[in-house]
């Protein structure tokens, strides 16, 4: 396992980070699958868990705290808030009256006493940057925090956030969690440039495109990802985003095969080798799932074979960018376009 600074914390962390989204109800994992694949992962050298309130409504944080039960201070732990968590209106965002409550929910679930990241994993457009900057400096200097981050901000928005914490003297988001693989390249041409710029630390999520480069979508084959049950429209190969990915997919298998690799570990070993990226967050569902994706983990692609991807989707590409959760509200929204 290789490990590397997050950001500017000096925080070590392992390259690949064991993402907990599959636990519970969403992958159809038990406790005791849960237990074996964080077990397995602390012995490979994966040193941090990243997971979120809104994953299962809140049982992949309790799945997780059970794991880690008994050695909480050999692992980096780190969740999100502010997307929904039920009906109640007020039950989201980045508002200081959430953030505090939902907080202390996510550490009653985790039953530890503090997070060592909290992401906000949404931006939310209805709350000011001050608002959330100040309340999460304040759960910082409580202890209940030790850093915090964003996710899935776009680039000017990241911005912002920087300028917000030096105007108001507050605490700034250190790390940054973005969508970022082969088939979905477009942090490339903004956000891992900024970024870069403020020293911030980026763990990735979907390396693998939700299984497209997992092997489970391969011509002539029954697609063999559960996410194609629950989100059957962004493996319908009628749709023409869909083939291209595929088409890319074929050749980046030949590609793989050439350099004697998996194409999980080409995938993997693609986004940690960008110098704005730390980490990689991997989502196993089963122990199988993981060691087939911890065989990544001191995986380096040479030149030639980082220009043979190059050359089937060009940097900055995103092959398909509706998928990316990061769109301005006025572009989905055309109440915001109009007076």
């Amino acid at each position: 396992m290789q490990y590397r600074t997050l950001g500017r914390t000096g925080v070590q962390v392992s390259t690949l980070v064991l993402g907990a989204m599959n636990f519970g109800k969403i992958g159809n994992t038990t406790q005791d699958e849960v237990t074996a694949i964080v077990d397995a992962a602390l012995e490979a050298g994966v040193n941090l868990i990243d997971t979120a309130d809104a994953y299962g409504a809140g049982q992949s944080e309790e799945m997780v705290g059970k794991a880690i039960a008994g050695r909480r201070d050999d692992i980096v732990l780190a969740t999100k808030g502010s997307l929904p968590m039920g009906e109640e209106r007020n039950h989201r965002g980045g508002s200081r009256r959430w953030l505090v409550t939902e907080l202390d929910n996510s550490l009653r679930r985790l039953g530890v006493d503090h997070v060592d990241l909290y992401q906000i994993h949404r931006w939310d457009p209805a709350t000011s940057d001050e608002e959330t900057l100040s309340a999460l400096t304040d759960l910082q200097r409580a202890g209940k925090i030790r850093y915090f981050g964003s996710s899935t901000y776009p680039a000017y928005r990241i911005v912002q956030a920087q300028g917000a914490a030096r105007e108001h003297r507050l605490s700034r988001y250190v790390t940054e969690q973005p969508s970022y693989s082969i088939l979905q390249r477009g942090i490339e041409r903004d956000v891992l440039p900024v970024t870069q710029e403020y020293g911030l630390g980026v763990l990735v999520w979907s390396p693998l495109a939700s299984g497209w480069l997992s092997g489970a979508v391969r011509a002539g084959r029954e697609i063999s990802t559960n996410r194609s049950a629950f989100m059957p429209q962004r493996f319908d190969l009628t749709i023409p985003a869909n083939q291209a990915r595929l088409d890319a997919v074929e050749q980046l298998a030949g590609v793989a095969d050439q350099a004697g690799l998996s194409l999980i570990q080409l995938a993997l070993g693609f986004v940690t080798a960008h110098p704005g990226v730390t980490s990689a967050i991997i989502g196993p569902r089963t122990p199988a799932h993981l060691q087939s994706q911890l065989a990544a983990a001191d995986t380096v692609l040479s030149a030639d074979v980082l220009d043979a991807i190059d050359a089937i989707v060009a940097p900055g590409v995103d092959l398909a960018p509706g998928e990316k959760n990061d769109t301005p509200p006025a572009l989905l929204d055309k109440a915001l376009r109009r007076r």
